[in-house]
């Protein structure tokens, strides 16, 4: 059986449950289609916290009682390895089985570029780098930082125009494949109607981890500066809205400007589990998502993993246009904004026709999203085939 190596941040992001989803689904997807999948993943102490947040041993840490729990709930468990780095110390197979898959393994899936331990990389021949921050990468790999790209045969982004006329970030001479984020649909069914949320929600991070950029002069924000545009948006559609929002407590200004608006905020921790984050999607009644600013203004044509999941529940997208249209279908089940006016709009059209919309978004989801027509193209080009 051909074995495939996935790597990612579990551990890293142990309070995102949403970013659980992400690797995960990439690595089940290779599994369900036939293929013997490890998943590992690497953490230096110094990222290493406890519940509370403060610097905690790797052993004892919440980071690798997420990734445990995590691995357990898709059933990696045996198969999957948390590495620090410093030790070197393995949580999940002895070192010995790891590095023993690892050389048997065809090739790797590196998401972001996050495996970067040698004595791992090096051991596999065929490597393909998954970009999930599209511009971010492109912008730093420009201005010459390290983003791990080095080593790895094959490019993807999920910024599916860069490369073309529709995107002018730099490629770097890099040939850069499009490549859509896969969803098992078996692990989102379509859900019925909300119990606890109405209306339009989201899961966000109001500053996210990274800053703002700038390219050929024009600031690129994070998607505070964006969000901040739509803040009239609940009271302009008549309509309830809800964000389930990881915000510092140093921007409470911004919390308190959002719920005066009439956002009703709930703490980004109630999604922080893997099981509350798809709670929380499959009670509501659709999506409404600013995106990234570096996402908006390159036209990069990033589209969210978030939305996915949306989208898969049955749960019509209502998202800030990032140039995804050339992509995707437009118009029913997946609407998009630019202004405060297109949002409303798009958010009356959804409410008025729900119905229609739901059925549209689940059908976007199994046509563009389904696990084996999202990674068929990694599969091509890798020269690998479906098991099943």
């Amino acid at each position: 059986m051909t074995t495939i190596v996935v790597s990612g941040a579990i551990a890293n992001k142990h309070r995102h449950g949403g970013s659980s989803w992400v690797r995960m689904s990439w690595a089940e997807a290779l599994r369900d289609a036939g293929f013997d999948v490890l998943f590992v993943e690497q953490i230096d102490e110094a990222a290493c916290v406890d519940a509370a947040g403060r610097p905690e041993r790797f052993e004892r840490s919440a980071n690798l009682a997420a990734f445990r729990a995590v691995t357990q709930a898709f059933d990696f468990a045996g198969s999957a390895a948390l590495i620090c780095p410093d030790g070197p110390r393995v949580a999940g197979m002895a070192l010995e089985d790891v590095l023993a898959r690892v050389a048997q393994a065809d090739l790797l899936v590196n998401i972001g570029g996050h495996l970067r331990w040698r004595p791992l990389l090096e051991r596999i021949e065929r490597r393909a780098f998954i970009d999930l921050d599209p511009g971010y990468t492109q912008l730093w790999n420009a201005e010459g930082r390290d983003v791990g790209l080095a080593g790895h045969d094959l490019l993807f982004t999920v910024g599916t125009n860069i490369g073309t006329s529709r995107c002018d970030l730099p490629t770097g001479g890099l040939t850069w494949r499009p490549i859509r984020q896969p969803v098992v649909l078996d692990r989102w069914p379509w859900a019925e109607d909300g119990e606890d949320l109405s209306g339009f929600t989201t899961v966000a991070s109001w500053r996210g981890a990274y800053g703002p950029l700038a390219w050929k002069g024009r600031p690129l924000g994070v998607k505070a500066h964006e969000f901040r545009r739509f803040l009239a948006l609940p009271a302009a559609a008549g309509l309830p809205f809800t964000v389930a929002l990881d915000i510092h407590a140093g921007d409470e200004r911004d919390a308190e400007a959002l719920r005066r608006h009439g956002w009703d905020l709930r703490a980004g921790a109630t999604v922080a589990r893997t099981d509350a984050f798809r709670r929380f999607v499959q009670r509501s009644g659709a999506e409404f998502s600013p995106a990234q600013g570096v996402y908006v203004g390159t036209r990069s044509g990033w589209f969210s993993d978030r939305t996915v999941r949306y989208l898969a529940s049955g749960r019509p997208a209502l998202v800030q246009d990032t140039g995804f249209g050339a992509d995707l279908p437009v118009g029913e089940g997946l609407m998009s904004f630019r202004t405060v006016e297109d949002a409303v709009a798009g958010a009356r059209e959804i409410a008025a026709d729900y119905g229609r919309h739901r059925a549209a978004a689940r059908q976007i989801a199994e046509e563009y999203f389904a696990a084996d027509v999202a990674i068929a193209p990694l599969l091509e080009a890798a020269g690998l085939t479906a098991r099943v």
